[in-house]
């Protein structure tokens, strides 16, 4: 598991419109980067909304938001569409960036032992340091509780 204070492991991936997205194009801003486990599920689609409604409020504190999964452009372009997102979503096909933030684990449904993209969330600051390190996450009230830590790092 990655620690705070550490630099953000690199990474290129495809976004919605396939064009590559490099977290290295980002410094200078501080990065939102949210990993959730299926386009267009509950609790996913609960986080990017909220992530999506906080645009402007994520923007006044110079920071992007960017949410990974492992779900293709075309399901990413798909979810965007039609729930109206505005945060990038990110393709991670073959687990490789999901596997560097360490959030590729076992899980448990109904006594079903699986591999799977535990809710996580990493705030980056401007110099592509780790800033906080949440695993587990609650998609409810999540993207509002990550401004306020934002906040506090201004």
């Amino acid at each position: 598991m990655l620690q705070v204070g550490h630099p953000a492991p690199g990474f290129s991936l495809p976004d919605v419109d396939m064009e590559m997205v490099k977290l290295s194009a980002y410094k200078g801003k501080n990065v939102v980067l949210y990993f959730y486990p299926k386009d267009d599920t509950p609790g996913c689609t609960i986080e990017a909304i909220d992530f999506s409604d906080l645009d402007n409020e994520f923007a006044r504190l110079d920071t992007v938001v960017l949410g990974v999964s492992r779900d293709d452009c075309i399901s990413h372009a798909a979810f965007r569409d039609k729930h109206g997102l505005s945060v990038r979503l990110l393709a991670d096909e073959e687990g490789k960036v999901c596997g560097k933030y360490g959030v590729w684990q076992e899980k448990e449904k109904d006594g079903v032992k699986k591999m799977g993209i535990l809710r996580s969330t990493f705030v980056i600051d401007k110099h592509g340091m780790l800033k906080h390190v949440l695993y587990g996450v609650n998609p409810r009230g999540h993207a509002a509780e990550v401004i306020n830590l934002i906040k506090v790092m201004e």
